[in-house]
C-alpha cells in the first residue's frame, strides 16, 4: 500500500461527509467566548467530560483545572506537593504514607480545605456504589485516615510502586459533594474545588467556561478566562481556529501543516503514550481467532501510517508501551511482512475465495470496525488497516458513528481505539489486558484474556522491586507479542496550533486524554502575558 493509496482511500470515502459537517458547524452566533483578548484563552477540543466530578473519574491523572490533587506534575512529570505540603513519608514497608497538608487553602466557597476532604474523596471513589471507572487503580489502598486536620495517612494492603502518581487525583469538597446521590447529584455538573479556576458554565455539546479564581493558594492566574470550546470534528476546529474564533486548537498533523506559514500563530508538537490500536473482540468468531490476530499484526503497515496519517508526528506502536519509554521490552517490535501473514492463513486452513477474501469452515473472514465520527486520525488509520488486511484476504467493513452507537457493539464489533499513560506501566496495561476488567465499560474493550498476562500484571502491580517489576512487564509484552488481542497501530504526537501571546507555555509527555486539562494549556495558571 503506498502513502498515495491511504490518502485517496480517505479522501474517497470521508471527503463528502466532511464537508458536509463543515458547512453545518458555524461558529456560534454571539458567541462572546473573548478570542483574541490576551487574558482570555479559547481552546477547541474534541471531546468533553461526562462528569467534572472526581469522584466519578474526572481529572484522575491532574492537570483539572478546577481541583488541585496532594501532590502534581511538573513539565517533565516529576511530582512534587500540591495541596500536600511535602511530598508523602513513606514507611520502609512500602505500606504507608503520610502526608502533611498545606493550612492556607479554602474551597472555592470559602470552606477550608482539611484532611477529612481527602479522605472523602478517596473512600467515595472506593465505594462499590460508586460509578467510577478507574477505581481499580486505587485497587491498594486498605484505609485512608485523617489522625487530625492536617494529616493524611494512607495504608496500603501491598506496596504499589507508582501509588504516590495516584494521589494527583483532584479532591472534592467533602460539604459540597456529599449533597445528593454522588453518581447523578448536582457536584457533577456544579463543582467546588480549590484549583485556580471556578467553573462559570457548561452548555453540553458545545462550551464550558472557567475564571480566575482570585483566592488561588498558588496565586491569580493572568488569563483571567478560559473557554473550551467541544468542537467534535477535526476540520470545523481548524476552520475556526483560521477565522479567529478560537486562540487555540487540538489539530490532526495534515490539518496543522496547514497552519505553518501563519504569521499570528504558532505550531507545538507534545509528545505522548496515547496509542491508536483496533480491538478485536475474542467473542467474535473471526476476530477471536488466533491465527486472524497474528496474520493482522503482520499485515499492518505501521511505518507508512506514520508518514502518511501522521506526517512523521508520532512512531510505529508495536504494543500499548511507546517505544521512546524504558519500560519498552526490545525484541517485540512487529515486523510488516503480508507475506508471512498469508502464509500463516494458509496453514491455519483460511482459504481464499473467488471474491479473494478467506474463508474456513463456511465462515468469512469478515467483521465491521468502527471509529468515531469527525475524527479523521481514526478514520484515516482505520482506512488503511483495512486496506492491509485486504492484502491479505481478510475483508474489513469500516463504519463511523457516535460512541452511544459504538458502545454497545463492543463485545462483537471491532474499533479503532485510543489509550496510554506515560507515567507507570501498570496504568497503560492493567486496565487494557487484565482479563478481570473484560467487558468493564471501556475497559478491556475486546475482552482479551491471557493467564500468563494476569499473572504478571498482578506482579508488576504487587511488587515494590523495581527489577522484578520490569521483569514482569517484559513478559507481558512478550506474550502479547505472541498472542495479540489488538492491533497496535501507532502512538501520535498531539499537535496544537495557537496564538503566540504569553509566556511560560510548555507542554509535557501526554496521555491518551488531551484537551481539557492536557495540551500546552496544562499550566495555563501560570502563563503571563507578554508586554
Amino acid at each position: 500500500m503506498t502513502a498515495r493509496t491511504v490518502r485517496t482511500a480517505v479522501a474517497a470515502l470521508g471527503a463528502g461527509t466532511l464537508l458536509t459537517l463543515a458547512a453545518c458547524s458555524t461558529p456560534d452566533e454571539g458567541d462572546n467566548t473573548g478570542a483574541g483578548r490576551a487574558d482570555s484563552l479559547v481552546v477547541g477540543i474534541a471531546n468533553e467530560p461526562d462528569t467534572l466530578s472526581p469522584l466519578l473519574g474526572y481529572g484522575k491523572d491532574g492537570n483539572s483545572k478546577i481541583f488541585d490533587g496532594l501532590l502534581r506534575h511538573t513539565t517533565d512529570l516529576d511530582l512534587e506537593p500540591a495541596l500536600a505540603a511535602t511530598l508523602p513519608e513513606v514507611s520502609a514497608d512500602g505500606l504507608t504514607y503520610t502526608f502533611p497538608l498545606r493550612e492556607d487553602v479554602t474551597f472555592s466557597d470559602g470552606e477550608p480545605f482539611t484532611a477529612e476532604d481527602v479522605v472523602f474523596t478517596y473512600e467515595t471513589i472506593l465505594d462499590d456504589a460508586t460509578l467510577n471507572p478507574a477505581k481499580d487503580e486505587l485497587d491498594a489502598i486498605d484505609t485512608v485516615e485523617a489522625p487530625d486536620a492536617h494529616t493524611v495517612v494512607f495504608t496500603l494492603g501491598y506496596p504499589y510502586a507508582p501509588f504516590a502518581e495516584r494521589t494527583v487525583l483532584p479532591i472534592a469538597a467533602a460539604h459540597a459533594a456529599a449533597e445528593g446521590d454522588v453518581n447523578t447529584g448536582p457536584y457533577n455538573t456544579e463543582p467546588i474545588g480549590t484549583g485556580p479556576y471556578l467553573l462559570t458554565g457548561w452548555t453540553k455539546g458545545e462550551r464550558l467556561t472557567f475564571e480566575a479564581n482570585p483566592d488561588y493558594w498558588d496565586g491569580a492566574p493572568e488569563v483571567t478566562r478560559l473557554t473550551m470550546a467541544v468542537i467534535p470534528d477535526d476540520d470545523v476546529r481548524a476552520t475556526r481556529l483560521r477565522t479567529g474564533d478560537l486562540d487555540a486548537a487540538v489539530l490532526p498533523p495534515n490539518l496543522a501543516a496547514g497552519f505553518a506559514d501563519d504569521p499570528v500563530l504558532t505550531t507545538l508538537h507534545a509528545e505522548s503514550a496515547d496509542f491508536r490500536a483496533v480491538t478485536l473482540p475474542t467473542g467474535h468468531p473471526v476476530t477471536g481467532d488466533r491465527d486472524i490476530r497474528r496474520a493482522l499484526d503482520l499485515a499492518a503497515n505501521r511505518d507508512l501510517m506514520v508518514e502518511a496519517i501522521l506526517f512523521g508526528a508520532g512512531r510505529a506502536a508495536h504494543g500499548p508501551i511507546t517505544t521512546a519509554s524504558d519500560w519498552f521490552t526490545e525484541g517485540t517490535e512487529r515486523t510488516y511482512d503480508p507475506e508471512a501473514a498469508a502464509a500463516l492463513l494458509d496453514e491455519a486452513g483460511w482459504t481464499a475465495g473467488g471474491d479473494g477474501v478467506r474463508a474456513r469452515d463456511g465462515q468469512r473472514a469478515a467483521f465491521t470496525l468502527w471509529y468515531p465520527a469527525g475524527d479523521r486520525l481514526r478514520q484515516e488509520h482505520a482506512l488503511a488497516y483495512a486496506s492491509d488486511a485486504k492484502e491479505i484476504g481478510i475483508d474489513i467493513t469500516v463504519e463511523s458513528g457516535s460512541w452511544e452507537v459504538i458502545e454497545p457493539r463492543l463485545d462483537t464489533d471491532a474499533v479503532l481505539s485510543g489509550g496510554g499513560n506515560p507515567t507507570d506501566p501498570d496504568f497503560e496495561l492493567y486496565g487494557l489486558l487484565h482479563s478481570t476488567l473484560a467487558g468493564d465499560g471501556w475497559n478491556n474493550m475486546g475482552r482479551y484474556a491471557n493467564p500468563a498476562v494476569d499473572a504478571q500484571l498482578d506482579l508488576g502491580r504487587r511488587s515494590a522491586d523495581p527489577a522484578e517489576r520490569a521483569t514482569a512487564y517484559d513478559t507481558v509484552q512478550r506474550e502479547f507479542a505472541a498472542d495479540p488481542g489488538y492491533t497496535f497501530l501507532t502512538h501520535i504526537d498531539h499537535v496544537y496550533v495557537m496564538k503566540d501571546d504569553w509566556d511560560g507555555v510548555t507542554t509535557q509527555v501526554e496521555p491518551h486524554d488531551h484537551g481539557l486539562g492536557h495540551g500546552p494549556w496544562w499550566n495555563v495558571e501560570k502563563w503571563r502575558i507578554r508586554s
